[in-house]
């Protein structure tokens, strides 16, 4: 009974079921189309999900109505997650990385430092579960950009740890 409450959420007096994974939107962009008879409005959704045991993963979506975009960008990013190793809260060694013109290094930092880092490497790296990192985002301040590169940074040392 005990592990039952733990698993379900009041909501309006109905219980619902946890999410299998936290979310957080990290941008939302109205995009225009030109077409002949005039503009085209959408939506672009960037999405972080996470379970803060080590798996994450980032998704773009684009919709009429930002529900949807919101939607395709989760879908999106549950295919494109990956699994870090977390060794006492942190990443194991130092990684810098370049995705396009963003440039990222994450360091690992001792017990107790926290997250050190800014916005789309936050994110990223909150939603894997790390605890303590530091980080230094160079180059572009495009937030999908800079959440790719982190990715690509934390799949680095995934691969770097398998190979070791």
């Amino acid at each position: 009974m005990e592990n039952n409450k733990k698993k379900f959420k009041k909501f309006n007096g109905k219980r619902r079921e946890k999410p299998e994974f936290e979310q957080k939107l990290l941008d939302l962009a109205r995009v225009t189309r030109v077409v002949k008879g005039g503009r085209r409005f959408s939506f672009r959704a960037t999405m972080v999900i996470g379970d803060k045991k080590g798996r994450v993963g980032v998704g773009v979506g684009k919709g009429t109505d930002v529900s949807i975009a919101i939607a395709k960008a989760v879908n999106n990013a549950k295919k494109n997650m990956i699994n870090i190793t977390i060794e006492n809260g942190t990443i194991l060694y130092d990684v810098r990385i370049k995705f396009g013109s963003a440039r990222i290094m994450l360091k690992p930092a001792r017990k107790g430092r926290g997250i050190v880092a800014g916005g789309a490497v936050r994110a990223v790296v909150d939603l894997a579960g790390i605890k303590d990192v530091v980080s230094k985002s160079l180059g572009t301040s495009n937030k999908l950009n800079v959440a790719r590169a982190t990715i690509e940074a934390l799949k680095e040392i995934e691969t770097g740890a398998n190979n070791k």
